[in-house]
């Protein structure tokens, strides 16, 4: 009989932590590693658990997964942080395999996986191809609007949301970050090629999950000539054979934000003409965004078919 993989969740009460130990416990390959909620926050207790380990996630806040970093001493321990600490350091695989050979060829080999974050995975996504292609200049202006349910505000606005008070303002979009310092700003800049991060417009709206993020472009801006048609078929190319991103060039009259909630996967379709160009990518900012990526991340590092255990994976 072959031996489990003993996986251990290192903040598992957090959405992401749950949503991971849901995946987990429904897959007969996997032994779960657990704590006593009196031990969730001692140190010494959660190191035992780390190092006896094969697969580590850390779904903390970025203080605390950087002190469970610090505590592994066992070099075959797979650590994988859905935290914003490690996103932006070479040392650690950025984890996204769709993006290139390297990225995939990274995370199999790395015991180190950073995973993204939502918004900007929705963005990376966009960008990086283009770039790489040589169609976006690296110096081109971007904005990103990003419109989101309220599970990626953990658990305070979660229950915000669902506590049925008279607040009228919950009912209503609400653009938040206005400060222009919101933390997935760094690593939408540093993995997607560009010189400066965009002007970034994030919405919470009253849904659960799921989540739109939309690139628009000027096309007389671009290299060369390139309208929507070109976007497409480069976004197409680049993404040809995933298992959980799509492109398609839908001429919609709408896109919803929560069209994937509940799924894995992640759909990209450009529109426009050969003057404005609209990018949205549309995912689960539980799933592709968070969990589902981190599941994906694991299935690699393990030499496993990526898809495993992946809701609506192929």
């Amino acid at each position: 009989m072959q031996e489990k993989i003993k996986v251990f969740i290192d903040g598992s009460e957090g959405t992401t932590g749950l949503r991971i130990k849901d995946m987990l416990r429904a897959r007969e390959d996997i032994h779960l590693i657990t704590i006593d909620e009196k031990d969730r926050k001692d140190l010494k207790v959660r190191a035992e658990k780390i190092n006896s380990a094969d697969v580590v996630y850390l779904c903390l806040p970025d203080d605390a997964a950087k002190e469970s970093v610090s505590v592994t001493t066992n070099p075959n321990t797979i650590i994988i942080d859905t935290s914003t600490a490690h996103r932006c350091d070479g040392e650690w695989a950025y984890g996204f395999p769709e993006l290139s050979k390297e990225h995939f060829g990274k995370i199999k080999k790395s015991k180190r996986i950073a995973v993204p974050g939502c918004h900007a995975s929705g963005f990376i996504a966009i960008v990086y191809p283009l770039v790489k292609a040589g169609i976006l200049p690296r110096s081109y202006p971007l904005t990103c609007h990003s419109v989101t349910g309220y599970s990626g505000g953990g658990k305070p606005m979660i229950a915000r949301y669902q506590a049925g008070t008279d607040d009228v303002t919950l009912a209503s979009p609400r653009q938040y970050g206005l400060s222009q310092l919101h933390k997935h700003l760094p690593e939408m800049a540093a993995h997607s090629g560009i010189d400066f991060a965009p002007v970034f417009n994030p919405i919470v709206c009253d849904f659960f999950n799921g989540m739109a993020v939309t690139v628009p472009l000027h096309a007389p801006f671009l290299n060369g000539k390139v309208g929507a048609a070109r976007v497409f078929e480069t976004l197409k190319k680049h993404y040809k054979g995933s298992a959980l991103v799509t492109v398609t060039n839908e001429d919609a009259e709408m896109i919803a934000a929560n069209e994937l909630a509940d799924s894995w996967k992640m759909r990209i379709n450009v529109s426009g003409n050969d003057e404005r160009i609209t990018i949205v990518a549309v995912l689960d900012n539980l799933g592709k965004g968070a969990s589902g990526a981190a599941m994906q991340n694991m299935n690699i590092a393990l030499g496993m078919k990526e898809t495993k255990g992946v809701q609506n994976g192929n």
